[in-house]
């Protein structure tokens, strides 16, 4: 398609890739008088580029175009209108969207219209990530158990999320036991640079989303604009609406040096949400510079953006660079597209180039690599960053505070062991989320860590439930290709399924005789987890105190049982020679990480999404309504029809909302993860009472997000 001229004039280049495509140039005479737009953060440049390519449309207008490049990445008092390109979504927040996209096409169809009119007009993909549990742990076939488990419990909305996968245009379902949707989205769904072709005309510019996740930021790794939205602005992007916001703040933080050995990339960006929440970065754009992103890879890169809602950030940006083509072409992107990235991002002056100025940021900070140093974040918040030695004082003075028996020491008999367990004793130790999972090297240097451990004989506390959760099934395959996964499944670390699991909540019950300790003698007890959430009542009910960690960390504390230790000095475990064992002895050198890194190819991310929207045999055997018009079932408990389009909602819709008052306001750090995302509804409460009251069993009560589809 051409694009039309704007306010600022528009250039077709036939420099992109040997093709000639028409784009909404950031360097023409006109808009190089508006300012020094080269000067730019990146971030904006894309966020100029949609305004220019947008402006014909009514939402956008010469002045936002003129304010935007005025603003220098001081953002203004301002309101601009953003257009994505494509829409992400998981299944708890997704569901809800089509079901509201069902209820036009059935109210078009009760008025003697054609349901076929309703669709999203950019495309969507919605990943289901959300929804499986770890039910089953430390067996061979927990995998298999947790999915058919995961199909047994939400089968009635995945009847319905197939439906829309076949009766919507723009609309792909990427099944359950797939991936977690970022991580899809980065290793497979992003293009960086979009392109499309009509009447024999190409325009290609920048790829950007909204996502209903707040974690849609780990796709800035790429150089891809995006962020998390409420359902709203997203159903209204998805409908071809813009997404209104001002023109934000850019705030620049510098990176220079390199890690040293044996921190990861886990430890960096706990820094770096340790920084960036004391600087204060809430509404803003955080991007980031310097000569130390040499030193890090796109995955390292996904691992910091991933944490921007953490650090309070509307999203972390990285530029386009050499290593974002490594990356494109080790996850089996094609020739044309690398190139198309190349020249596209080149000739916009969105391409990193070294020894470059320093971009218009209001505010920059800087952070040598050397002098990150390995730590954890807890007890409850992400950006509380707590170096490792200092881990056992922050449990002994929680113990202290909360516990009525605050003796560490105090053991009580854990049935069917002949062990004790005590206060600050880890019950849940977690490979989960994305954040971590997308990172070869820290999944590596787990599956090294457990390797060295059982050559010593270790394994993992009788107390102790642990899960491997990947955000993708290209992670199982590098494990397997490099001998890896055996031992983390003798050390309990089982595949539990491909999803955010213990990360949102979906951790499973602890075994039985577990929680009758905790239970019975107020333990407080920890979970470790390769999250980036660790809210009070987030990961367990009975777990007060999670901390995250890198995925070899993770390892460690399920051989060592406790949070009550100075992991870096005191002994893990005894070897079956009654030798001691500590965490030096296990830890991989980054040589031994980098030789197996280099064994996984194009050819593993190419087979893992082959067929990535086809799903397995349960999914493809799912039988669903094939009508363009989704029948309704009164009697369902999950997916109900709204009720905005009745009559008592339509009449007098001008009429302004007067004498509305304030539902609550709440201060800092409120969370409500004890009832949500995936909290377990309580038999008690009143959602229980309603599903008691249409004839479900507790056991079938489910997670509060997996019932978003009914609004009661």
């Amino acid at each position: 398609m051409a694009l039309k001229q704007n306010s600022f004039g528009q250039h077709k280049s036939t420099g992109l890739a040997g093709k000639q495509y028409h784009i909404a140039s950031l360097n023409t005479p006109q808009i190089m008088e508006l300012g020094d737009v080269s000067g730019l953060p990146r971030s904006l440049k894309i966020l100029l580029e949609n305004l220019l390519r947008h402006e014909d449309t009514g939402s956008v207008t010469a002045d936002d175009i003129r304010a935007l490049v005025k603003s220098g990445g001081h953002g203004a008092e301002q309101e601009i209108a953003f257009r994505p390109v494509r829409v992400l979504m998981q299944d708890f927040t997704g569901v809800p969207a089509i079901v509201d996209l069902a209820a036009m096409r059935a109210a078009l169809v009760d008025r003697g219209s054609s349901a076929e009119k309703v669709n999203p007009v950019i495309p969507v993909d919605l990943v289901i990530d959300h929804s499986v549990s770890v039910d089953s742990f430390a067996r061979p076939d927990s995998f298999k158990a947790n999915v058919k488990r995961e199909m047994e419990r939400n089968i009635e909305r995945y009847q319905f999320l197939k439906w829309g996968q076949q009766s919507f245009d723009n609309f792909r379902v990427v099944p359950p036991g797939t991936g977690i949707c970022h991580q899809v989205n980065l290793e497979y769904l992003a293009r960086v640079v979009w392109s499309t072709d009509a009447d024999g005309s190409a325009a290609a510019f920048p790829d950007t989303l909204v996502g209903t996740d707040s974690h849609t930021t780990m796709i800035n790794a790429l150089g891809v604009l995006g962020w998390g939205v409420g359902g709203i602005e997203a159903e209204a992007a998805m409908l071809g609406q813009p997404v209104s916001m001002l023109i934000p703040e850019v705030v620049g933080f510098e990176f220079s040096g390199r890690l040293r050995e044996g921190i990861t990339a886990t430890d960096l960006v706990l820094r770096v949400v340790e920084m960036l929440r004391k600087h204060g970065v809430v509404g803003k754009f955080v991007e980031f510079f310097g000569d130390g992103l040499d030193q890090l890879t796109v995955s390292d890169r996904a691992t910091i953006a991933n944490m921007s809602p953490e650090y309070g950030a509307t999203c972390g940006f990285f530029p386009v660079d050499e290593r974002t083509l490594e990356y494109l072409r080790l996850t089996g992107r094609e020739d044309a597209q690398i190139e198309l990235v190349e020249a596209y991002c080149r000739e916009q002056g969105l391409w990193r180039l070294q020894g470059e100025a320093v971009p218009a940021f209001s505010s920059r900070l800087h952070l040598d690599l050397d002098q990150v140093t390995a730590a954890m974040s807890g007890p409850t918040r992400p950006q509380d960053r707590v170096d490792l030695p200092g881990v056992k004082r922050v449990m002994t003075d929680l113990i202290k505070s909360i516990s009525d028996t605050n003796d560490a020491d105090q053991g009580f008999a854990l049935a069917g062991s002949n062990t004790e367990m005590h206060h600050g004793d880890v019950v849940v130790a977690a490979i989960t989320s994305c954040t971590n999972t997308s990172n070869p090297a820290v999944m590596i240097a787990a599956g090294l860590v457990a390797k060295k451990a059982r050559a010593r004989g270790l394994l993992r506390k009788p107390w102790v439930k642990t899960s491997l959760a990947p955000g993708s099934k290209v992670v199982t395959d590098y494990l397997l290709a490099a001998d890896l996964q055996k031992p983390l499944d003798e050390l309990g670390f089982n595949l539990a399924g491909y999803g955010c699991t213990t990360c949102i909540g979906n951790s499973g019950p602890l075994p039985p005789e577990v929680a009758k300790v905790v239970n019975d003698n107020n333990l407080v007890v920890s979970a470790v987890l390769s999250g980036n959430r660790n809210f009070e009542g987030r990961i367990h009910p009975l777990v007060q105190a999670n901390w995250l960690a890198s995925p070899p960390l993770i390892v460690a504390y399920a051989i060592a049982g406790t949070t009550c230790i100075d992991i870096e000095k005191d002994v893990l475990a005894y070897d079956d020679a009654g030798q001691a064992v500590y965490l030096r002895d296990l830890w991989p050198d980054s040589i031994e990480i980098e030789k197996i890194t280099r064994t996984i190819t194009e050819k593993m991310f190419r087979s893992g999404y082959d067929k990535v929207f086809d799903g397995d045999d349960l999914w493809r055997q799912i039988e669903t309504n094939t009508d363009t018009n989704y029948q309704f079932d009164a009697k369902s408990t999950y997916i109900q029809r709204p009720e905005f389009f009745e009559e008592r909602y339509t009449t007098d819709k001008d009429k302004p909302i007067q004498g509305a008052r304030i539902l609550a306001l709440l201060g800092d750090s409120v969370t409500t993860d004890h009832i949500s995302p995936a909290g377990n509804i309580a038999a008690d409460s009143p959602a229980g009472e309603y599903l008691r009251g249409a004839g479900v069993q507790e056991r079938d009560f489910n997670s509060y997000g997996s019932r978003r589809g009914n609004h009661q």
